[in-house]
């Protein structure tokens, strides 16, 4: 016979049981203001990140076009066309990393066209707009301190020979033709809602196309005020660059609000489906 201890030495040691981590309770989800305030964080490093390379970018263009001829070349077509990619490629990235915190939204009046339509409670726009105005105004701050071109070179202001009235109009045709994208290719949920943030980039990047040139493109509150801040230069028709987008976010959201009244999905059916679904 042999003892308990030799039967212990003997034993195999896939007799033992393995280790087992106690389970954890079930997480509990966020209260409703600790996730409006996650989304503002989201915001605000968002905006910030947009707005920083946009105006990185903006400064290379017209340095380099002012350096190069030794006169300010900031109206020629190719220092527009990479004014114009800077922005629209830095919101592309910026929406794509963000939307699935905050939505990515980073501006004032698309935030505003957002909670008119539905798409985000009231207390959470509130919560967004102080973020990504502190961030564009952080943005234009960085900007100025690092690179060498003075940020007044990022500031929007009107042409000549275009008028404060023609400068309002403008900025709010092009910013109801961005609010309204984003409105149906984010807002709208769909199987290809992932590939939006491409659309939004696409867009802003036209209309900075058509707009850069007379009123600096601004489209944005939040993309006026930081360079505005940061070179404490505001010109007397600064509040175009506010009452514009806020008008053309408001006639996006009513043209928005008409499309589903109309009940849109019955005039064109079927294009959100797979293949599948439509033979089925």
């Amino acid at each position: 016979m042999t003892s308990n201890g030799e039967n212990n030495q003997t034993a195999p040691a896939s007799a033992e049981k393995p280790f087992k981590m106690a389970p954890r309770g079930r997480r509990q989800p966020f209260k409703p203001f600790a996730t409006h305030l996650i989304a503002a964080l989201a915001e605000f490093v968002g905006t910030f990140m947009f707005l920083f390379m946009s105006f990185a970018g903006q400064l290379m263009a017209v340095g380099q076009a002012t350096s190069f001829v030794g006169q300010d070349r900031t109206s020629s077509s190719e220092t527009v066309l990479i004014i114009a990619l800077a922005y629209g490629l830095s919101l592309l990235v910026s929406v794509w990393a963000f939307y699935r915190i905050s939505g990515g939204l980073f501006n004032p009046v698309v935030t505003l066209a957002f909670a008119l339509c539905g798409k985000i409670h009231g207390h959470r726009a509130l919560m967004l707009f102080p973020a990504q105005l502190v961030a564009s105004m952080v943005a234009g701050g960085l900007a100025s301190g690092l690179f060498p071109p003075p940020i007044s070179w990022a500031n929007t202001t009107l042409a000549p020979g275009v008028s404060i009235v023609r400068g309002l109009f403008i900025e709010m045709f092009l910013t109801s033709a961005f609010v309204f994208v984003i409105l149906m290719l984010a807002g709208e949920k769909s199987k290809d809602t992932f590939i939006a943030p491409i659309g939004i980039g696409l867009t802003l990047f036209a209309a900075e196309i058509a707009g850069v040139y007379y009123t600096g493109g601004s489209l944005n509150p939040a993309r006026s005020l930081g360079p505005a801040v940061a070179s404490r230069s505001f010109p007397g028709y600064h509040w175009i660059y506010w009452l514009g987008p806020l008008l053309g976010a408001l006639l996006a959201s009513a043209f928005y609000y008409l499309v589903k009244f109309l009940r849109y999905e019955d005039v064109n059916p079927g294009q959100d489906s797979n293949r599948e679904d439509s033979e089925v």
